[in-house]
């Protein structure tokens, strides 16, 4: 589905932007896999919803931002 988008390259463009933000992220001492990019269309809600639980799940076991209480 990459380039397969109704906003023309909007998916491309994301996925791009997703990986810029997990280097960001483990430039500054987090885990990149805080983010993660998947392509689902508007008619895999239950999909996106499985998607949604993992995440969350995954955030979770890798515990809060560690940078958050540094002084």
């Amino acid at each position: 589905m990459p380039g397969d988008c109704h906003y023309l390259e909007g998916n491309v463009n994301a996925k791009r932007r997703v990986e810029r933000v997990k280097y960001l992220l483990e430039q500054v001492g987090l885990e990149p896999e805080r983010v993660r990019f998947y392509n689902l269309s508007s008619a895999m809600g239950s999909q996106f919803a499985d998607k949604a639980k993992d995440m969350a799940q995954h955030i979770q076991e890798l515990g809060p931002n560690r940078l958050k209480n540094l002084p």
